[in-house]
Formats: C-alpha cells, sequence, structure tokens
C-alpha cells in the first residue's frame, strides 16, 4: 500500500474522524477528534494521558477497528525490555540447529553463526511486529500504560518513534516501509520525559461531562431503559465529587449500568445501589465510606440533575 493510499484510506476532516470513532461507539469531543485527526495526517505518534477508565485505550482499540488494520498492543509494565518488546532469539531452537551442524560434521562456525542467527530464529515482539509491512496497511500500536516502564525504556522507544526502526545487532536495522498509527497511553503514576513527549502529539482525556457520558452509555448500550440511564450517568457525576481514593470511570460507569440491566433494574434504589457498588468502585475504604446515607443522598441528587435535564 502506497503512502497516497495509505492517506486517502484515513479520514478527511475532524468531522469525519469523529463519525469514524462514533461508528464504533466511542463518543469523542472536538478535541480528542481533532488531535486524531492530526495524529493520523501527520503520521505523528499520540500520547494520551489521564486516569484510568476515561477511554485512552479504547481509542487505539476503536480506531484499528474503524480503519480495518492489525492492533498489536505492547501492555507495558515494571521491568519491561527488549527482548519481550522488540525480539529475541529462539535460544532452544539455536542450540538444537548448532548440534545439528556439528553432527554433520559442519566445522565453518561462521556458517552456522550466520544461519543461527538468520530471519527463522527470530521471535518477533510487538515493537517489531509493528514494523514489518501488513497487507491491511499499517497496523495500530498501542504502547500501553507507558508510566509503568522506566526511562531507560523510553529512551529505547525514540528510536521507534522518531525513525520508524530498530536496531537488531546479529540483522542490522529493520525500518518501517510505512510508519504504523502509534497510540502511547500514561495514567501518569510518573512523568514521562520530555524528549519522548516532544515527539508526539499530546491529549489529556479527562472525564466526561454528563451529556457526553450519556451518549457514551447510549451508544454502548442503548437498551438500557432510558430513567435508569439518566440517574446512572447523574449518580456516577454526583459521586466523582465526593472524597474517594479512586473515582469510577467510564469503564466503570459502563459495567455498572451492564450489571443492573442484568438485575432488571428500571431506576436506583438504595439496596440495588449497596448491593452492586463492587461494580463501581474497586476500593474496600470507598465502598465503606459510601454508606446508606451518603447512598439515598447521591440518588436523590441523581433524581433532581436526571429531572433537569429533561
Amino acid at each position: 500500500m502506497t503512502a497516497d493510499a495509505i492517506r486517502g484510506a484515513l479520514p478527511g476532516t475532524i468531522d469525519d474522524t469523529g463519525r469514524l470513532l462514533a461508528g464504533q461507539g466511542y463518543v469523542a469531543d472536538r478535541a480528542l477528534s481533532t488531535v486524531v485527526f492530526l495524529a493520523l495526517r501527520m503520521g505523528r505518534p499520540l500520547l494520551l494521558e489521564g486516569e484510568a477508565g476515561v477511554g485512552k485505550t479504547e481509542v487505539a482499540k476503536t480506531l484499528a477497528a474503524a480503519l480495518g488494520r492489525r492492533l498489536i498492543r505492547l501492555q507495558c509494565y515494571e521491568g519491561l525490555d527488549l527482548s519481550a518488546a522488540v525480539y529475541e532469539w529462539n535460544h532452544a531452537a539455536q542450540m538444537i540447529a548448532i548440534r545439528l551442524a556439528e553432527a554433520a560434521g559442519e566445522s565453518d562456525k561462521g556458517a552456522i553463526a550466520a544461519d543461527i542467527f538468520s530471519d527463522r530464529y527470530l521471535l518477533r515482539r510487538p515493537l517489531l511486529e509493528a514494523l514489518e509491512p501488513h497487507a491491511e496497511g499499517p497496523p495500530v500500536l498501542l504502547v500501553d500504560e507507558l508510566d509503568r516502564t522506566d526511562e531507560a525504556f523510553e529512551a529505547f522507544l525514540l528510536e521507534v518513534l522518531s525513525d520508524h526502526q530498530v536496531t537488531i545487532p546479529e540483522l542490522g536495522t529493520v525500518k518501517a516501509a510505512a510508519p504504523p498509527i502509534v497510540i502511547l497511553t500514561s495514567n501518569r503514576t510518573r512523568e514521562i520525559h520530555d524528549a519522548l513527549k516532544r515527539r508526539c502529539l499530546y491529549h489529556w482525556v479527562d472525564y466526561p461531562d454528563a451529556a457526553r457520558e450519556m451518549e457514551i452509555l447510549r451508544a454502548r448500550l442503548p437498551d438500557a431503559p432510558a430513567r435508569l440511564s439518566a440517574e446512572v450517568v447523574a449518580f456516577v457525576q454526583a459521586l466523582r465529587k465526593e472524597d474517594l481514593f479512586k473515582v469510577p470511570g467510564v469503564a466503570e460507569m459502563l459495567d455498572w449500568a451492564s450489571a443492573l440491566v442484568e438485575l432488571n433494574a428500571v431506576s436506583l434504589d438504595p439496596g440495588l445501589v449497596g448491593d452492586t457498588l463492587g461494580v463501581l468502585l474497586k476500593y474496600q475504604d470507598d465502598i465503606a465510606r459510601t454508606d446508606a446515607p451518603r447512598i439515598e443522598r447521591l440518588i436523590e441528587e441523581a433524581r433532581q440533575a436526571s429531572r433537569a435535564a429533561e
């Protein structure tokens, strides 16, 4: 696929980008649609920061589905190294090849080395895989929760983000003919280094306001009762203003709404909310803090807010 063909397959305007995402059930605000559009058209990596559960990872998943591209995900964690992120050699197969060569009387060490460090013994990990050609076009590379890694790994990423290539000492440099669409996410448990940020477009993904959260809920759960949907959104919006260790994100809101639909709820009541708080809140201290009087107050606030929005 040529560069012109790749660009032609991408959305042509910001509005087209918003509709592209919406077609997969992702409701993006204007600012997010704009930065996604620019990242696609300019071929720049996009760094999305924000609290957990606000929909950062879903941007990459949605783009891959909407564009018909393969999604390649690198889930970051403490201690992530090149063997897990880029490549490693199939050492077991190499050892077998060496023994077979010796048994066959092969004495040319250079020939043996050239064979065992050839492409057929290379195990490709996500970063290397993302640089290789794909029939459907460059893949979407998701580097998820980058803040969980260390600065040494960030430094290595600079070559991938700047030059779309990685260097394998035994084989040389592997460069992408067409760069992948790169989405990086961070929950901001630590600051990402400026050198990496300069190579990316940046966007902070915040919790949605009530109107957009309602759009999200309707897009993902269109069969949910209207009254229940309105009260769920208003309740979660009010709950995020409370003094909690971890307020619920959009993902938790959707899980909670799905659970309530499964329980055949048509509106909120204190007993049902109390019984299902573990779907919405993930820390026992927060659940304990959200006692019956607080639940009743939040339900009343939610009902008032939902009536005002009608």
